[in-house]
């Protein structure tokens, strides 16, 4: 791969990555306003919906031909990427076993899970079914 590319897939990933991340703050931070606390909502929030755009992220990008390198380090790589916060999640699956809030745990962890594959799955069944521009 030329290293022009290389260099251009790097930017993306870079201007897609702190676009996610800061979406990821500003979600965290309505949720915990909104909800408060007692569970982290913000994370449970952006990884759901991060799940169901990368199913459909998935299937879009297989239709986009050479420029789907692009695509994918900015939206999967970048954004998806800077959205999602899966090493946040064991984190606080952590902190709710060190508080022995170990039922807590895992709801929180099955709950992401199971809701996580069934919206990453939704999502490319969304795009499959979708007419694309």
């Amino acid at each position: 791969m030329p290293t022009v590319i290389w260099w251009q897939q790097l930017g993306l990933v870079m201007v897609g990555g702190a676009l996610g991340a800061a979406g990821r703050f500003w979600v965290g931070g309505v949720l915990l306003r909104q909800l408060g606390s007692g569970f982290p909502w913000g994370t449970f929030a952006v990884n759901m919906v991060g799940s169901f755009v990368a199913g459909f992220l998935l299937v879009w990008l297989e239709t986009r031909g050479p420029s789907a390198v692009y695509w994918r380090a900015f939206l999967m790589v970048g954004l998806i990427g800077g959205l999602t916060t899966f090493s946040a999640l064991m984190a606080e699956c952590l902190l709710f076993a060190r508080a022995d809030r170990s039922a807590l745990l895992l709801g929180y962890l099955l709950l992401s899970m199971v809701l996580g594959l069934t919206l990453v799955w939704l999502g490319a069944r969304t795009a499959m079914r979708a007419p694309f521009w």
